[in-house]
C-alpha cells in the first residue's frame, strides 16, 4: 500500500512543481512588461525569484496582481488589434482593388498577360 502513496505524492509534487514554473513564467513575463519598474527593482525581483524561494513568487503576486493582470489585458488587446488589422490588411480588398493592383503590376512589366488573367479571374471567382 506505500506504493500507491509513494505515487501519489510524486505525481502532486510534480503537479505542484509545473504550476509553480508556470506562475514563474507569468510572472517573469509581466517584469518584461512593465515599463513603469525600473530595470534594477526588475533585476533585484528576477535574482529573488530565481533562488529557491518560492514566497517570492508569492509577495510579487500581493504587491503587483492587479498590475498584472491589467498588463496581461493590454497586452491581449494589442495582440487582438494587430491581428485584426493583419486580417483586414490580407482580406479586405475588394476585387476591384486587387484587379487594379494587378493591372499596375502588368503595366509595370512585373507580370504577364496570362498572370494578370490569372490575377483578375482568382479576384472575381
Amino acid at each position: 500500500m506505500s506504493n500507491f502513496w509513494d505515487v501519489f505524492w510524486l505525481i502532486a509534487e510534480a503537479f505542484i512543481f509545473i504550476v509553480y514554473l508556470f506562475v514563474l513564467f507569468h510572472i517573469i513575463a509581466d517584469l518584461f512588461r512593465n515599463h513603469e519598474m525600473s530595470g534594477i527593482r526588475k533585476a533585484f525581483w528576477i535574482i529573488g525569484l530565481i533562488l529557491p524561494v518560492p514566497f517570492v513568487a508569492v509577495i510579487y503576486i500581493l504587491c503587483h496582481g492587479r498590475g498584472m493582470a491589467q498588463r496581461q489585458r493590454q497586452s491581449m488587446e494589442r495582440v487582438k488589434s494587430d491581428t485584426d488589422n493583419y486580417i483586414r490588411q490580407i482580406a479586405g480588398k475588394s476585387p476591384a482593388e486587387q484587379i487594379s493592383e494587378a493591372k499596375s503590376l502588368l503595366d509595370a512589366g512585373t507580370i504577364t498577360a496570362d498572370e494578370f488573367a490569372q490575377l483578375k479571374a482568382k479576384a472575381l471567382a
